[in-house]
């Protein structure tokens, strides 16, 4: 195996990498033209969902504007505020701060109340600097935005009945390729 060998550059998640730069970029693009769209994406090794109430042409354009950007290396495209991944890195560093801060205070609740202030302040203080790590995941970690082959075969819009007070959510499966 040669030594510049990189998993995340191989094979199936180079494609779910990929997909979810596509996916970002998509989401920016009509996010700047219709910044009311209340919209969210998934992205697996096929491509990506698109949740939310927009139309098929809509999206169609936003998608291959966002296919014609990234490969114009608008590299920052493919980083989102509302990544998941953004809400997990914070979540994951103040939940292990929050048990460390725990440790040692005994079982008693008075000793846990007491330490509170502090571990409110010190999971505050850990969620302001983490905010940079969830960019920084995505761009080294869970997107590519060099796209390389990647192309469109398809967009497919489907109804998902939900059976509560959403009635009919619109999906976009945007099947890819490369």
């Amino acid at each position: 195996m040669p030594s510049s060998f990189n998993l995340l550059s191989q094979g199936p998640v180079s494609h779910v990498r990929r997909n979810h730069a596509l996916e970002h970029a998509t989401l920016q693009v009509l996010a700047r033209t219709n910044p009311f769209l209340k919209l969210a994406g998934y992205s697996n090794v096929g491509g990506f969902w698109i949740v939310g109430e927009i139309s098929t042409d809509m999206l169609a354009v936003a998608v291959q504007e966002a296919l014609a950007r990234l490969r114009a290396g608008e590299i920052g495209l493919a980083i989102h505020p509302n990544c998941g991944t953004n809400f997990v890195a914070s979540g994951f560093l103040a939940g292990v701060v929050a048990w460390l801060s725990m440790l040692g205070t005994g079982s008693g609740f008075k000793r846990k109340t007491e330490r509170l202030p502090i571990v409110i302040g010190l999971v505050t203080l850990t969620m302001i600097l983490a905010n940079p790590l969830g960019p920084l995941l995505q761009a080294k970690i869970t997107t590519q935005p060099e796209i390389g082959s990647l192309e469109v075969v398809r967009i497919e819009r489907r109804l998902r009945d939900e059976r509560s007070v959403l009635q009919q959510v619109p999906l976009h499966r945007v099947v890819t390729k490369g």
